[in-house]
């Protein structure tokens, strides 16, 4: 009798054990690959997010995020989402410009934001995420949800105190809008990968950088050679494209699709928290060591940035009907927001 009850609770933990490594088993395991380094707090936050859709999805879905370069470039990655190479990403659309500018500008529509939330509410509530699965679709990948980062950082070898000082500034940019705002002020653009504006700054290539915000800037160690970083940034905020295979998106069961579109939309808004808190205390820090110095564009100077920023939206509303419509819906809620 003892050992036929042996048996039975033995050959019950085996079920149990099976029942178990069956729910475990992800049904669906993709791989997205994102546009900062492994070091990067904002690249370790998006990891954290993954490993939250594996739970929210009672391990149905496996997400590995993976950094800048790992399998495709930057200006890769759609082309390989669409084949299937990859299966998502979460990465700054301004890197398809060069397949169409609309793509670069509702990406980075450059000077327009200095608030993120401004941003997530034109994209979720204002028109702009259905634009930009308009524009994408047509590639093969689908826009789960529109995330951002707090107002980018300028680091820079040199005190930048006014938009005169950037006068033949050689600044690394990204070829596209924020590329040509940068020449309309004066300054020689650069085009580097962002994965080489730390060596570009370190061997005098470049001046500053258009690069990303304080506390990633800090954690590749740019403040090394460039101790004058612009902070709070004025310029550029980028969007964070969390994109999906299309087949894969309208294959998924709708449970699944409401599961993710939730998650990263919970990404987006922690995102913005949890930066702006780094860039907070990289600041404090920054502000205690004698030989890097912070500094705050004044108002006045950030209003002639803005003009001239105008100037170049207007330029690029006329590239095609696409950016038409983005200029034409992004100025509409700028102006009804009394943000323009």
């Amino acid at each position: 009798m003892q050992k036929s009850t042996c048996r039975l609770m033995v050959a019950g933990s085996a079920l149990m054990l099976m029942g178990l490594s069956t729910a475990q088993a992800a049904e669906y395991e993709w791989k997205f690959q994102a546009s900062e380094t492994s070091g990067e707090p904002s690249f370790k936050i998006k990891e954290e997010w993954a490993e939250k859709i594996t739970t929210m999805t009672d391990g149905r879905v496996e997400i590995e995020v993976m950094p800048i370069n790992a399998i495709v470039g930057p200006t890769e990655t759609l082309t390989a989402v669409s084949s299937g190479i990859l299966q998502g990403h979460m990465t700054d659309p301004s890197y398809f410009s060069g397949q169409d500018p609309a793509f670069g500008m509702l990406g980075n529509l450059v000077g327009a934001w200095q608030n993120p939330y401004d941003f997530l509410e034109y994209m979720k509530y204002g028109g702009g995420e259905e634009l930009y699965n308009e524009l994408v679709e047509p590639y093969g990948a689908h826009l789960i949800s529109a995330a951002t980062f707090p107002l980018e950082s300028v680091p820079s070898t040199v005190p930048i105190e006014s938009l005169e000082d950037f006068e033949g500034l050689k600044i690394r940019a990204p070829q596209g809008m924020v590329y040509n705002i940068f020449e309309r002020i004066g300054a020689t653009p650069v085009n580097l990968p962002g994965s080489e504006v730390y060596t570009g700054l370190e061997k005098g290539v470049i001046d500053a950088a258009d690069s990303t915000v304080l506390s990633n800037n800090d954690a590749m160690g740019l403040h090394a050679f460039a101790p004058y970083p612009l902070y709070p940034g004025f310029h550029s905020m980028p969007m964070i494209a969390v994109s999906i295979n299309k087949e894969i998106w309208d294959g998924l069961p709708e449970e699944l699709q409401t599961t993710l579109k939730t998650a990263f939309d919970g990404m987006a808004y922690d995102l913005i928290a949890r930066l702006k808190q780094q860039d907070i205390e990289t600041l404090q820090r920054l502000q205690e060591n004698p030989d890097v110095h912070p500094f705050d564009l004044p108002a006045e100077e950030r209003k002639k940035f803005r003009t001239a920023a105008e100037q170049e939206w207007q330029e690029w509303a006329g590239e095609n009907e696409m950016t038409q419509k983005i200029y034409d819906s992004a100025t509409a809620f700028l102006r009804s927001r009394n943000l323009l």
